[in-house]
């Protein structure tokens, strides 16, 4: 499913960061808004986040990834861009989409930060009790 220059393209999201990521055929770079991975993402776990669909799928060093991402922190742009790349690499090849789906990187992390209520002191918390 690959347009005129081999050029696949997935959509990721995560909270509210939002990711394009572009697939292309080459020797494995990796660039997030114009600067290298390891630049734009400053922790061990954020860059293992977003090469986890790459080392489930045994393609590292076989694609270039360019992504896109505006929106959130920085964790939830990690995840964001590794959910457009595991989108963009079951476009690439169908025969990947289990691999994919049991390591979890097809589906859409939901979670969201949950509103503070009134009368309370967050979103669960309560304000402290005094019974005297």
């Amino acid at each position: 499913m690959a347009d005129a220059k081999n050029v696949i393209w997935g959509t990721g999201r995560r909270k509210t960061a939002v990711a394009r990521v572009r697939l292309v055929p080459g020797n494995g770079s990796i660039t997030i808004n114009d600067k290298p991975a390891d630049e734009f993402f400053v922790t061990t776990d954020q860059r293992g986040s977003l090469r986890s669909p790459l080392v489930a799928c045994d393609v590292v060093g076989k694609f270039d990834v360019h992504a896109r991402v505006h929106g959130g922190g920085p964790q939830g742009q990690a995840d964001a861009v590794r959910h457009g790349l595991a989108r963009a690499l079951v476009k690439s090849d169908e025969t990947l989409l289990p691999k994919l789906r049991e390591a979890g990187h097809l589906t859409r992390d939901d979670r969201r930060k949950e509103r503070k209520k009134y009368g309370q002191r967050g979103a669960r918390a309560r304000f402290q009790f005094s019974k005297r």
